[in-house]
């Protein structure tokens, strides 16, 4: 039986090391990162050098660490990838509902759409296009993607039912007559994103939040399979 190991645990300190310098907009400390990790100031150093020999992260002349640069050139290649993997679960979703399906994106307080796809054979949809954005808070795909973060006390009523319904509608917030469904994805993920359908007719809220509900299953079921591969080649490597 093959032996089941845990993670290395340098590797470990250093992606949560990488994880709070990113919550840190002002940056932060060798020393404040070594108390929040609980090792000794010296490997907290090492740990660092490490990140930074990479670009992961960057040490100002204020002596605090931010992200650097190389974070971005991996995030812009996140989301390429996300988007190949979504397109044929949209494809299915837009099938299934006679609606435009897209992915969209959480973006510096706005929604992004990054992939969309027309239904199939229809003569009259919404022409929904990548790069589309909006406040967050407005339209099914925003309020998903605010459903899906963990609940705050100043969410509002609306962001809470959905939450608890499990899926987000709205009428004509985006457009007059158009009607949107989205379901958020889980934030562990990579990204804070939602799967959703637009359409000028009048979608049966409640099929159609089942049908973008299972698209965000299949998708995070891929994704998740993927990393078990990767991992598995990993270990055999």
């Amino acid at each position: 039986m093959a032996e089941t190991k845990g993670p290395l645990q340098t590797l470990d300190r250093g992606l949560v090391m990488l994880n709070l310098v990113s919550q840190a907009p002002d940056g932060i400390t060798v020393s404040e990162l070594a108390e929040l990790l609980g090792v000794h100031r010296a490997v907290c150093y090492r740990l660092a050098s490490t990140l930074a020999a990479h670009g992961l992260i960057v040490r100002g002349a204020d002596g605090r660490l931010r992200l650097g640069a190389q974070m971005r050139a991996l995030a812009d290649r996140f989301v390429p990838q996300l988007r190949a993997a979504a397109r044929p679960v949209l494809r299915d979703l837009a099938r299934a509902c006679g609606a435009t399906a897209h992915l969209s994106i959480a973006e510096a307080g706005e929604c992004v759409a990054v992939e969309v796809v027309e239904p199939p054979g229809s003569v009259m949809h919404v022409a929904y296009r990548v790069g589309s954005r909006h406040p967050l808070e407005r339209g099914a795909a925003g309020r998903a993607i605010l459903a899906a973060r963990p609940p705050h006390p100043r969410d509002p009523d609306s962001v809470r039912a959905d939450r608890e319904r499990g899926f987000s509608v709205t009428y004509g917030e985006l457009q007059r007559g158009a009607v949107g469904v989205a379901a958020g994805l889980d934030c562990a993920l990579g990204a804070e994103a939602s799967i959703g359908v637009v359409a000028l007719s009048d979608l049966d809220a409640e099929s159609t939040g089942a049908r973008v509900r299972q698209a965000v299953a299949d998708l995070t079921e891929f994704l998740g399979r993927a990393g078990e591969i990767s991992s598995r080649k990993d270990a055999d490597g």
